[in-house]
């Protein structure tokens, strides 16, 4: 699909959802089951190509309060940013009114080579650092395979060991760690689990990665109910595909999560087309998240 067959089916299918509900003028309550959550982005891949003040002012225009930056993007929120510079990060963010939720890292800790996990890390303790200095929330990481010359539940436990040690350096700074439910096998939700119960610290959450594996029976209830004590941050991605959207949002009610649903969407050729589709996107989201 082309970018502009892309953006006509966002469009068609934003039309479909605002016509399958009753109209609902502004002066009514909000229900018991009113969301809580806000929307931002991850800079992943919409905004790869933004520096901070493009992501700043992409964002006010169109009413997005949050940003996750991911690392390598333009942006430049890397560890190597001298203290002036890393305090020129935060105050931007702070003088913006946008929140700087936190950093989007690469590490993962499941490979069987235990010097590349005893690099990652180190990374993410360097990335720790980082976000509380910028004012972020916490750190994504991410386990990103099951290697097959390793029994699963050996990589679990080892997964789960090493954000131990993480959780304990980001303790000390006030911040979180965020794990992805991503890659292949370990994106399956009872592995995640199991992951969790063998790290165990209650700073050390995941990152809900609206992924198609997270369906049950067509649901994402059930995989939810299984992961909710652990959910600190939650992607989302293209609100026009088949995942049930209306009932994860649903599901974030109920659990009265009250922090952000982050886009992780397609990049666009240019800063202009891609506020304009952030704006599509969030009329999408309001209609299928009300």
């Amino acid at each position: 699909m082309n970018r502009r067959e892309w953006l006509a089916a966002g469009t068609a299918s934003l039309l479909a959802a605002l016509s399958a509900r009753p109209a609902r003028t502004w002066a009514e309550p909000a229900s018991a089951g009113a969301r809580r959550f806000g929307l931002g982005i991850v800079t992943y891949n919409i905004a790869a190509a933004w520096d901070i003040p493009t992501i700043l002012r992409v964002c006010q225009n169109v009413g997005l309060q949050a940003v996750e930056l991911r690392t390598t993007h333009k942006h430049g929120v890397e560890p190597s940013l001298s203290p002036s510079e890393r305090a020129e990060v935060r105050k931007r963010f702070a003088d913006s009114g946008v929140v700087l939720w936190g950093l989007g890292t690469v590490c993962e800790f499941h490979a069987p080579d235990q010097g590349l996990v005893r690099k990652n890390i180190e990374t993410c303790k360097q990335f720790l650092q980082l976000s509380a200095d910028v004012g972020g929330k916490g750190v994504k990481v991410r386990p990103n395979a099951l290697p097959r010359e390793v029994p699963v539940e050996k990589t679990l436990e080892q997964i789960g060991k090493a954000l131990v040690e993480c959780g304990h350096a980001a303790s000390g700074l006030g911040q979180e760690i965020w794990v992805e439910v991503h890659g292949p096998g370990t994106s399956h939700p009872p592995h995640m689990h199991a992951i969790m119960k063998h790290c165990g610290l209650d700073n050390v959450g995941i990152t809900w990665n609206s992924n198609m594996t997270d369906l049950k029976d067509g649901s994402v209830r059930p995989y939810f109910e299984l992961l909710k004590p652990w959910i600190k941050s939650v992607h989302i991605n293209e609100l026009f595909s088949a995942y049930p959207w209306r009932e994860l949002f649903e599901c974030l009610k109920q659990a009265d999560y009250d922090r952000y649903t982050l886009a992780e969407i397609p990049g666009t050729p240019d800063v202009a087309s891609g506020e304009r589709l952030l704006r599509y996107y969030k009329a999408l989201w309001e209609e299928l998240s009300a």
